[in-house]
């Protein structure tokens, strides 16, 4: 057998075995007649091809119809024409078959032997395409794989692994015709039984063209060879509509063909003729004398043409900066607008601060006007130096601001409860630090109270827990209200709690809480309840009741101005609140008459504490304007005004003649004269 190139194999040796060559069937793989072969799928790389089984002709061997080239399909054998876009080819095997993407489906592809069973897929039953190795182990077509659910050999769910790159070696190995030897099947028996095995509704099959290539080829070499084959057809470079040709009759037809135009047609010369008319046409035609001045014409507009286009790309690429460069402006002008943003939101604070030293400035004179004009009245006893009260410390910790105080005299403890939902155990005699952090709550510690050894919170998780102070563990849980617990207070063994427009009363019962009563007839929040001898006071939306105690009945009440009232102080001789309004009103407690108004605060009055002793009492306020204030309830005057902290002042505690405030700025300061 001769070869010619590429390991090319001539079919016939002579003509007669050309006339009588019988054509390949298109169907899928079938097993061959050796049983031992099998149909097992080989599990992973595959088989390798029995020797000689390349570049020899088999009798009876089988035809295929080529897979147009894709991504996903690399190894196109034995395949009706799919149209498969699916992208997922990889580059080792393109190279290896050397197929393109614009092949087209109906492209003939005829091995030159019946391919084994073992290069076959077991789902679609044809010559792998574009093999890949699943979990399972298996070999399949990568289409297949993806498409199919379970492996048919042991019902494992399929998912691609790797390629399979010796397999698709071996099919590329694999020896086909040239598709310029093969030619479609014409009607009758046999290619009907050969359309059988074809998709419905695609081409049909074909057959070897004895008139044809007679050339075999590797699958993984085909194009080169298509690429240069004397069959290839082509078509008159003169004249389109001259008779098809192929590749070897080509220079015999240009030397005879009648349509061989003047070089200089595309000037205006009209010349058409053969080839001896062609040569004498060139001695006399007008543009041959000017070929060189129209060649350097050609060139000069070629290089216009080239100028031109790098002038458009000059141009794009200038649009291009200038789009860069006005994104650039844009950038820079939302930078710019955003430093005076934040110039004027600095302007601003500076402004506010300024007016709370104006304001500060201006409560010092009001107090410095106070003292003078008792002095100018000769009351010295309203202004005793020794009286004075000072801040001594502060205790920090709280990570929110603190909203409740409650001091624990007999063993020096001071708790305060905060909106980071804890409650800090300060020791306010010797370490003067935080003993320990109560956890428990899931809302803001708003209320505080002790009985015995009890510790009762409330929070604005409507709860109340009790926390044993010996210990400092929470011993119980009480869901106590439909809103968030505002005040705590204990008297005759009772615990009042205070919430939205209602006020419960327990039993207190060891560690348990018994509800004995809900006070109703209340027309806003209560948040001010204060217990003193037998009487219980509340505070509500300008309205104080007082509750005897014993028969929890309302006795008693007291119509304010200034809106709710946030807090209140009972003392051996008043009755004391502090309003939303700024104003601190005052009662006298037998006539409950109001006897005063206080003013002097600029903010809602959160919190009031009272410090008795033989000589006087001094009622103690604490305001939303972040200050204090001292008042001497002999005369009704502000004996002093205290600024230290730097948010609203929340809370009040006293203790062995010491005060200590919360505020919203998270500390605790304490002040003794």
């Amino acid at each position: 057998m001769s070869s010619t190139k590429l390991h090319h194999y001539n079919r016939y040796p002579d003509e007669a075995a050309a006339a009588t060559a019988s054509p390949i069937s298109s169907g899928p793989c079938t097993p061959p007649a050796d049983p031992s072969s099998g149909s097992k799928m080989e599990a992973s790389f595959g088989p390798t091809l029995a020797p000689g089984a390349a570049g020899t002709k088999a009798e009876g061997s089988t035809t295929h119809k080529q897979h147009r080239r894709t991504p996903s399909s690399s190894s196109t054998l034995t395949y009706s024409p799919r149209d498969d876009e699916d992208g997922m080819s990889n580059m080792s095997l393109r190279s290896t078959f050397s197929l393109h993407e614009e092949e087209e489906d109906t492209e003939p592809q005829i091995f030159a032997e019946q391919p084994s069973v073992k290069l076959c897929c077991q789902l679609c039953r044809n010559v792998f395409k574009d093999p890949v190795i699943t979990t399972c182990g298996h070999t399949f077509c990568r289409r297949c794989a993806l498409t199919s659910d379970k492996c048919p050999v042991d019902v494992a769910k399929l998912t691609v692994v790797v390629n399979n790159i010796a397999v698709a070696e071996q099919i590329g190995e694999l020896f086909i015709h040239c598709k310029y030897g093969c030619r479609a099947m014409a009607g009758g028996a046999g290619a009907a039984a050969a359309s059988a095995s074809t998709v419905a509704g695609k081409p049909g099959a074909y057959e070897v063209d004895p008139l044809g290539c007679p050339f075999t080829i590797k699958l993984s070499a085909r194009k080169e060879h298509e690429a240069g084959c004397d069959y290839r057809p082509v078509r008159c470079p003169n004249n389109p509509s001259c008779p098809p040709l192929l590749t070897m009759n080509l220079e015999a037809h240009l030397k005879e063909c009648e349509h061989i135009k003047c070089p200089h047609s595309k000037y205006g010369c009209s010349f058409i003729g053969n080839q001896d008319t062609y040569e004498t046409h060139l001695e006399v035609c007008k543009f041959e004398g000017l070929k060189e001045f129209l060649q350097q014409t050609d060139d000069r507009f070629h290089e216009m043409q080239l100028t031109l286009a790098q002038k458009d790309q000059d141009i794009a690429f200038l649009r291009s900066m200038l789009g860069k460069l006005s994104e650039k402006l844009d950038q820079l002008e939302k930078n710019l607008e955003l430093k005076f943003d934040v110039l004027d939101e600095n302007q601003s604070k500076l402004s506010e601060d300024l007016m709370e030293f104006r304001r500060d400035a201006s409560m010092l004179n009001d107090e410095l006007s106070h003292i003078n004009a008792r002095l100018n009245m000769g009351i010295l006893g309203s202004y005793d130096p020794q009286q004075i009260f000072k801040c001594k410390g502060t205790f920090v910790g709280h990570q929110g601001p603190v909203w409740c105080l409650c001091v624990y005299s007999t063993g020096d403890l001071l708790f305060s409860g905060s909106s980071d939902k804890t409650i800090k155990v300060w020791d306010t005699c010797t370490t003067y630090k935080c003993q320990k952090t109560l956890d428990g709550h899931d809302g803001i510690v708003l209320a505080l109270c002790i009985q015995g050894n009890r510790l009762y919170s409330g929070s604005a998780d409507c709860t109340i827990i009790v926390w044993d102070i010996q210990t400092l563990q929470k011993v119980n849980t009480i869901r106590a209200h439909d809103n968030p617990v505002c005040t705590l207070v204990s008297s005759h063994n009772m615990l009042f709690s205070g919430s939205l427009k209602a006020i419960k009363v327990w039993d207190i019962v060891g560690t348990e809480l018994k509800l004995k009563k809900e006070l109703t007839g209340l027309n806003h929040w209560v948040r001010a309840l204060v217990a003193s001898q037998n009487h219980l006071y509340s505070g509500s939306y300008q309205t104080i009741k007082i509750w005897d105690i014993r028969s929890l009945e309302c006795v008693h009440v007291l119509q304010t101005s200034g809106g709710s009232v946030y807090s209140i102080a009972v003392t051996n001789h008043h009755i004391v609140c502090g309003t939303y309004e700024n104003l601190i009103h005052v009662w006298d407690i037998e006539s409950k008459e109001q006897v005063r108004t206080l003013t002097g605060h600029v903010g809602t009055v959160y919190a009031l504490a009272v410090i008795s002793t033989p000589d006087q009492t001094k009622v103690f306020s604490a305001s939303y304007d972040r200050s204090l204030r001292v008042w001497s309830m002999d005369n009704m005057i502000c004996t002093q005004t205290l600024l230290r902290h730097q948010g609203s002042v929340t809370a009040l505690a006293v203790s062995r003649g010491r005060l200590f405030s919360g505020a919203v700025d998270s500390t605790v300061k304490v002040w003794t004269c």
